[in-house]
């Protein structure tokens, strides 16, 4: 008997007994379902090398299941079309395989790292990883590949909304090459110039830091239009 305590004891501990990836996952969209929309204030920084942008006073949308708006202070949402995963309901959305991708660090803290991979052969998506404080069913980071929008990067800090998992501050890193301006919209350049963003592969980001939430007290359509 003493053996046979001993053993199970054993195989408890050991990695095959230890949160699957999918279950993992699972707790993790079930934390972000419980939002159903919200509105958020905050200051948005945009830093891309060949531009100016001035900070802005920013208002984001979100509502189920996946509708996303960036309203700033200048009426002009600058940013690339693969940061609809600044929600993360959005980036949870889909039929995944799941894959343990071991531990890693984000934060300053060790995380747990997933790795999807899309069911769907013509999904846009191509491989997201996924680094996840797993106490706290957060996650802190994601890098995501697609094949339209290229690769992009979204960290995630948590303070006032943790409860909620809503992030406090947000940024969202990127390629310039995959960088638009909207149409008929100039801005400043570094050497006051005005032109198209040059090709090539320069890092951009923009940050979002959150102020406050209104969250579940609806969202008209309207606002997406």
């Amino acid at each position: 008997m003493k053996y046979l305590l001993l053993f199970f004891l054993v195989v408890a501990k050991s990695p095959a007994w230890a949160q699957s990836p999918d279950a993992l996952l699972q707790k993790v969209r079930a934390r972000l379902d419980q939002i159903n929309d919200y509105q958020a204030t905050g200051t948005m920084k945009t830093n891309v090398p060949f531009l100016k942008v001035p900070e802005a006073q920013v208002t984001v949308y979100f509502k189920r299941p996946d509708r996303l708006k960036i309203r700033n202070d200048k009426g002009i949402s600058l940013v690339p079309r693969g940061a609809v995963t600044i929600s993360l309901n959005n980036l949870l959305r889909g039929d995944y395989t799941v894959l343990d991708a071991g531990k890693d660090t984000a934060g300053g803290q060790t995380v747990k790292v997933v790795k999807l991979l899309p069911k769907d052969d013509n999904a846009d998506l191509v491989l997201s990883t996924l680094y996840i404080d797993e106490p706290r069913l957060l996650i802190l980071k994601a890098r995501t590949t697609t094949r339209e929008n290229g690769t992009y990067e979204v960290e995630m800090s948590y303070g006032k909304y943790i409860a909620n998992a809503l992030p406090d501050r947000v940024v969202f890193s990127f390629n310039t090459k995959n960088y638009k301006l909207p149409k008929g919209i100039t801005f400043d350049y570094d050497d006051g110039s005005a032109k198209n963003p040059p090709a090539g592969g320069a890092k951009g980001s923009v940050e979002i830091r959150y102020s406050s939430y209104i969250i579940n007290k609806g969202v008209p359509d309207s606002v997406f239009q």
